[in-house]
């Protein structure tokens, strides 16, 4: 009896001192792991950067027509030297002068004392507003993004042709004010300032 008992014992205490260097190496792992490199050979991806607002923007366009004026050419400023825009055919005598450019067909612009009073754009012509409206489109969408517009009767045509002007117009500021054909649609686009804004003949 005493034999069986001693031999348990001495098993007891074999397995506990085999059991001490396991634990150690299970806690030493950790560490032997952090240091191995990935076996995998593939690279890591790339993070992909969030495009900027400056990158997102859509380009500036030299058909796009704004108050501020239309390429290079800048409301209550001179027509820039070099350009493509100079008189071409008749002028009316005295100080109002009309200039256009190859550059844009069926646009042409009114100047007086020096200055770009009005861009004018109007049927065959492929520039637009910013928010897409230019000749031919239909007088419900210019209303859908100009609804507070003034209409005032057609000069040479009757109604349903109208104008529709900004309400901002006699502030001085540069307006729009548009041309509605009998068709309902839009027949010129003009941007500028009082009175010259207003004009319904060219310099007149």
């Amino acid at each position: 009896m005493r034999t069986i008992v001693s031999t348990i014992a001495l098993g007891l205490a074999l397995a506990a001192c085999s059991s001490e260097p396991e634990a150690g190496n299970a806690a030493a792992a950790p560490e032997l792991t952090q240091s191995v490199p990935p076996t995998s050979t593939a690279p890591a991806p790339s993070p992909v950067a969030s495009p900027s607002p400056a990158a997102s923007a859509p380009a500036a366009s030299d058909k796009v027509l704004a108050l501020e004026g239309l390429g290079d050419l800048k409301i209550g400023a001179a027509v820039p030297q070099g350009s493509s825009w100079a008189e071409r055919g008749a002028q009316i005598p005295g100080g109002c002068r009309t200039v256009s450019s190859p550059k844009y067909e069926s646009v042409y612009a009114i100047v007086t004392d020096g200055k770009v009073r009005r861009i004018t754009v109007s049927k065959g012509s492929d520039v637009k507003l910013i928010e897409g409206i230019g000749p031919g489109a239909t007088e419900r969408e210019v209303r859908q993004w100009f609804g507070g517009f003034r209409a005032e009767p057609h000069k040479y045509e009757p109604a349903p042709a109208k104008y529709l002007t900004a309400p901002n117009a006699a502030s001085g500021d540069p307006a729009l004010r548009f041309e509605i054909g009998q068709d309902g649609k839009v027949s010129a686009i003009h941007v500028g300032t009082m009175p010259v804004l207003g004009y319904v003949e060219g310099c007149a």
